[in-house]
């Protein structure tokens, strides 16, 4: 089984194109040029030809041409992305199966009825979609059942709900329920270990702790580095948890999370423009690497 980071950055990528913050002014200007990131989206294959993409990030065009294994390889049109899997309806995870209507065939989604009810109704790119390349809707269980996609044999998720809101347009967005957030726990017929991976984790609560406990890969939340980071930098109105994000730091944060699993390999993904783990020599990147935590980048290749 094999995971490869197509984006590790959160909404508006690193840097953002609207963002003058100290850290995307580096960027812009060639001092942090290596630290790039697209928007968080990732694949997991058994056979390195078929893949699951999970969520279709607005930079897919870019991720694809970054990525050889998604390359067509036979015939004049193709592509080694075989199907889709959402973790919700947020557009940063759902834009760019816009950018996927050239396919050649109806894509196929695996998703919550939730989701696909939001892409029907407040953003409807499901139905836009019906007059181009079309697309088949798989409902996934939320009863902790294993899914293993035909279209990618040897893979198998599991669907984990997270405590999150739907995004601003959905019409759920002031009655969240389960479904409307998820985390994935990925992993093959044979043997106990995984991945387990949610880039949204605004929350913890016990139904998470025993899949974290399997995982032998926890690709989680980096968002920001403390909780009112939004607020200091860039003058936000919320706090990381009031956007459904763990801080990392903090009694309660992401690291003091990730310590209670020191046999699993960490990783963080879905890394905001104004966190301080961008940059290489910060203390912050320098207090991670002293936990044994790592740092997503595009192109990062997981073996599990």
């Amino acid at each position: 089984m094999q995971l490869r980071v197509l984006g590790s950055a959160a909404g508006g990528g690193y840097p953002q194109w609207n963002c003058n913050c100290p850290r995307c002014q580096q960027a812009r200007g060639g001092g942090l040029s290596d630290q790039c990131r697209t928007q968080s989206s990732i694949a997991v294959s058994a056979d390195g030809r078929h893949w699951l993409l999970v969520n279709a990030s607005p930079d897919i065009r870019q991720q694809i041409l970054d990525t050889p294994a998604l390359h067509p390889s036979t015939g004049l049109r193709g592509s080694g992305i075989a199907a889709v899997l959402l973790a919700d309806s947020q557009l940063d995870h759902v834009t760019g199966l816009v950018m996927l209507r050239e396919s050649h065939h109806p894509l196929s989604i695996y998703c919550t009825p939730r989701t696909e009810e939001d892409l029907r109704t407040g953003f409807p790119v499901l139905n836009i979609l019906s007059h181009y390349c079309g697309a088949q809707v798989h409902p996934l269980p939320l009863d902790g059942t294993a899914v293993e996609p035909a279209e990618t044999p040897g893979v198998r998720v599991t669907a984990i709900p997270l405590k999150s809101k739907a995004p601003p347009y959905s019409p759920h967005r002031a009655a969240p329920e389960p479904g409307d957030n998820l985390g994935f726990f990925f992993h093959s017929a044979e043997g106990d270990g995984g991945v387990f991976y949610a880039p949204g984790l605004g929350d913890m609560d016990d139904s998470l702790l025993p899949w974290m406990a399997r995982a032998n890969v926890l690709l989680v939340d980096g968002t920001t580095w403390t909780d009112d980071e939004m607020q200091r930098v860039v003058g936000g109105r919320k706090t990381a948890r009031e956007m459904g994000h763990l801080p990392q730091s903090g009694a309660h944060g992401t690291m003091a999370l990730l310590a209670q699993y020191p046999k699993a390999r960490r990783i963080l993904i879905h890394i905001n423009n104004t966190n301080p783990i961008l940059d290489p020599a910060s203390e912050e990147r320098a207090a991670l690497e002293q936990a044994g935590i790592e740092t997503a980048h595009d192109g990062m290749h997981i073996p599990f």
